[in-house]
């Protein structure tokens, strides 16, 4: 690792501090793989950076992936305690799937209620409409209010090319979404669902003497897939958004438009593979690490010492990890008051001059200003030392 304090030339070199992973992956040239379908995803999962695409911004017919924005407002809501898992939801006759054999069902019988958990399990394992629906109506009294909550929560996500219409996925004029959307919310699942993540992986789920498996069908040949979701109707046709974790590193695919449901999860393990064959995640720093001791003026303390605010993560390809280096960004020296955790610089990882990932370098420790003489004498000392 190379300390250095600011310097002009170093900020050239490195100029682009958050210089997206991309111009690593394109200076690596790795040609993504060829599918049929109508548009896929494999982001990066740590980074949020996109390995892999096709169409990926296409706003098209998201069938039951829907669902994974309904459950995940009913996992925010569980992990805030605006919901409780016990609480009982009514199957309004509205909900109700009147024993069709057409559609995706929990089978709740009309008019009975059924717990929050088992409606969540309902809509991700069983990929219930009827679950969908009258979860909907529980929360926001019906399900065209509860897409406004989708469409809220959709914005806050950045999912620009996404917009709902219902809780389901079922064919609806304007119900739409891309790849990228559902990459973006796949992430924020796994991020901000908690345990209730773990439902994803469950393979069955039985209710009302049903027994109905997870349509996933990586979950039963790869153990390190644990989610998300299947989807289909006749406009979306085969879809699966699948997430992988391996050596450290986790991968979200998203598959839309297959013709069927082989080629589907055929595709996804293609991708994920494709994509932990050429990538790697690689740790240059861990959060805390020490970084360098640094010249206090006007403090109680005449030095502080400063370590890494955060993990320093490199997301690149397998043929340039041994190139990356460290650069430490740093002031000659500082001014107090600091307070523990203030950011006083960064340090950067860097490949062939180009910074593509950094987190900051902070203070361990607060430091007060010394008195009012102390900082005289100190500014003194300062003045001479710049005559020289």
């Amino acid at each position: 690792m190379t300390v250095k304090r600011v310097k002009n030339q170093l900020v050239q070199l490195v100029v682009g501090v958050s210089v997206s992973f991309g111009a690593v992956m394109a200076n690596a040239a790795i040609q993504p793989p060829e599918m049929d379908n109508t548009a896929y995803v494999l982001m990066d999962y740590n980074t949020g950076e996109i390995l892999a695409q096709k169409n990926a911004n296409q706003p098209l017919p998201p069938a039951s992936l829907t669902k994974m924005m309904t459950s995940y407002i009913i996992e925010q809501r569980l992990s805030s305690g605006d919901l409780s898992e016990d609480e009982q939801v009514l199957m309004s006759e509205n909900a109700w799937c009147r024993g069709s054999s057409s559609q995706s069902c929990m089978y709740v019988p009309v008019n009975q209620t059924a717990s929050v958990i088992d409606m969540l399990r309902g809509i991700i394992i069983q990929s219930g409409n009827d679950a969908s629906k009258a979860m909907a109506e529980y929360i926001a009294g019906s399900e065209a209010s509860f897409a406004i909550l989708m469409n809220e929560q959709a914005e806050k996500l950045g999912m620009d090319n996404t917009h709902f219409v219902n809780a389901t996925g079922m064919p609806d004029e304007g119900h739409e979404a891309s790849a990228l959307d559902l990459a973006k919310l796949a992430r924020a699942i796994i991020k901000n669902s908690g345990d209730y993540y773990d439902i994803y992986a469950e393979k069955e789920f039985t209710y009302n003497g049903i027994t109905q498996g997870n349509r996933n069908a990586l979950l039963a040949t790869d153990s390190t897939v644990d989610g998300l979701k299947t989807g289909h109707t006749n406009a979306a046709g085969y879809c699966l958004v699948a997430s992988s974790d391996r050596n450290d590193m986790r991968l979200i695919s998203v598959i839309m438009g297959t013709k069927s449901p082989q080629a589907r999860a055929d595709q996804s393990r293609e991708l994920l593979n494709w994509g932990f064959g050429h990538f790697t995640t690689v740790t240059k720093a861990p959060a805390g690490q020490f970084v360098s001791k640094l010249p206090v003026w006007f403090g109680e303390a005449d030095e502080i010492e400063l370590v890494t605010g955060d993990t320093l993560q490199v997301l690149t390809s397998k043929t340039q990890k041994n190139k990356i280096t460290t650069v430490v960004d740093i002031p000659e020296s500082i001014e107090a008051p600091l307070k523990k955790g203030q950011q006083v610089g960064k340090m950067m990882a860097v490949i062939d001059g180009k910074a593509i990932a950094s987190v900051p370098i902070v203070a361990t420790n607060d430091i007060e200003q010394s008195g009012f003489i102390s900082r005289m004498w100190q500014h003194v000392v300062r003045w001479a030392q710049n005559l020289f």
